[in-house]
């Protein structure tokens, strides 16, 4: 890791805390509006292999008239990276867990990759009346949501064909792994800087967390096993539910985000060309124009 990209992550560190959740910690962060507004907080979650800093470059643009809380699931970024089974119930608990530290009794909604069902988890927590704030508006974006429609990458196959255990071997060549894949699942031709990936892949291997990537990716076993509860949860929930979707995600396919719109009376879409799985990081103003054109929105 560069001195830079040291500085960077110590820099966003600080900028959040870490709050208890149950024997273990996440780290999460209230950003405060740049201009204060009635507007809902916005709670984003993030995707799989990654963490909050994925939203690093849109969050200006965000946060300009809302409260926008983040949060990294257990097991990844700066939260604690325990030896556990980890699940979408368990991401869950750290988005609620987060939500209720800083007071807040109703968020907005902006998900992407495993967000998405981490985000169908607490609407179908709300839907059996025990979630702990209620949602507006939802955003989702680039996400596994249809699992017939997945097409999962040779990295993330080999992950679910090894052992439920820490891999010692998966973190042993120090995230260059790591990163391939993430910059796999990017558009041909997309500029991301190199600052913001190595950021996450330091991000990833804080705590030995590359070596549990077999452990964190079991998210994909929940949704093959219950896809019902969190798929179903992101159709019939009662708020309003918008989507914006890279064009050329070659593993969340775009199939998804028209299957979810033609499923889901009112529902819009925008489309990101030339974009591929990380609109966050590829497309960083083409995708807070769209998202906030949906949530500044009737």
């Amino acid at each position: 890791m560069t001195e830079a990209v040291a500085r960077l992550v110590a820099h966003w560190e600080a900028s959040g805390e870490r709050i208890a959740l149950g024997d273990h910690e996440v780290w999460c962060r209230l950003v405060p509006a740049a201009t204060p507004s009635d507007r809902a907080p916005l709670l984003v979650l993030h995707g799989f292999p990654t963490c909050s800093f994925d939203w690093r470059l849109v969050l200006p643009d965000l946060a300009a008239e809302r409260d926008v809380i983040l949060v990294d699931c257990l097991g990844f970024g700066l939260s604690d990276k325990p030896d556990v089974r980890y699940g979408l119930r368990l991401y869950a608990d750290g988005a609620e867990a987060a939500v209720a530290h800083f007071g807040i009794g109703h968020v907005d909604l902006l998900t992407h990759d495993v967000g998405d069902s981490v985000g169908g988890e607490l609407l179908a927590r709300s839907l059996e009346g025990r979630l702990g704030f209620t949602i507006g508006h939802r955003v989702v974006t680039n996400g596994s949501i249809y699992m017939d429609l997945v097409q999962l990458t040779v990295g993330q196959q080999l992950l679910l064909g090894l052992p439920d255990a820490v891999e010692e071997a998966v973190g042993a060549d120090g995230g260059t792994g790591f990163r391939s894949g993430v910059v796999g699942t990017f558009a041909p031709g997309a500029e991301v800087d190199d600052v913001e990936l190595d950021g996450l892949v330091a991000l990833a291997a804080r705590e030995g967390g590359l070596a549990l990537l077999p452990r964190t990716i079991r998210y994909i076993e929940d949704r093959r096993a219950e896809e019902e509860r969190f798929t179903g949860a992101i159709e019939r929930h009662p708020s309003p539910v918008d989507v914006v979707w890279g064009r050329l995600d070659p593993v969340a396919v775009h199939d998804m985000a028209e299957r979810l719109v033609a499923r889901r009376d009112g529902a819009r879409l925008v489309t990101l060309e030339g974009v591929g799985h990380y609109p966050m990081l590829e497309a960083p103003e083409r995708f807070s124009t769209a998202v906030l054109g949906f949530l500044s929105g009737p």
